[in-house]
């Protein structure tokens, strides 16, 4: 009986390589099943896990999900796809921002500076008015790692928000993007 060597100029097998692969597999079909269940808990645990998958095949049943009509799945859509490499869901996002809930304006803002496309500048910048602290200070940060200089002013001005905390991701997202002028302390 062979041992099952390999043979000359052959790659020894490796040991369950072939299964994390098929598991991988699995595990991104029964996510996105579940993605489309009638089960609100598992539509926003599979948005999770999508996200943290990061298989760019979700990337449209997650841009699907930013209209789910529960503020949970919407919420997860949006932050898994800043997870997911590419610039197409970069418009749904930007539609995102402008939710109902702050929840999924938040976590758009989180998901356009993951991936750091230009086209959400001016969309971004708009929601440092935002009547929500939490979202202000999101739009702040991804407008900090997009590093685009026409968000300059609007972050100035943001410095002199009544919330501490966006007051500081104002000041973090200058210090990304860099100016000319001297900023004043906050």
């Amino acid at each position: 009986m062979g041992v099952g060597w390999p043979m000359a100029g052959e790659d020894p097998p490796v040991p369950g390589g072939a299964n994390k692969s098929l598991d991988r597999e699995k595990k991104l079909h029964r996510y996105l099943s579940m993605l489309e269940s009638g089960d609100l808990n598992a539509r926003w645990r599979a948005a999770d896990a999508l996200g943290e998958l990061g298989d760019s095949r979700a990337v449209q049943p997650l841009i699907r999900a930013l209209d789910d009509e529960y503020v949970d799945v919407r919420w997860k859509a949006a932050k898994a796809l800043g997870f997911l490499d590419g610039r197409e869901p970069v418009f749904p996002l930007i539609r995102s921002l402008e939710d109902d809930s702050p929840w999924v304006r938040a976590g758009a803002a989180w998901a356009l500076g993951k991936i750091g496309d230009p086209r959400a500048v001016e969309p971004l910048i708009r929601l440092l008015d935002d009547a929500k602290p939490r979202v202000r200070r999101m739009a702040a940060w991804a407008l900090g790692k997009i590093g685009n200089p026409r968000a300059r002013e609007p972050l100035v001005r943001l410095l002199g928000d009544a919330d501490r905390d966006v007051r500081l991701a104002g000041r973090q997202a200058l210090d990304e993007i860099g100016t000319e002028r001297e900023i004043p302390s906050i």
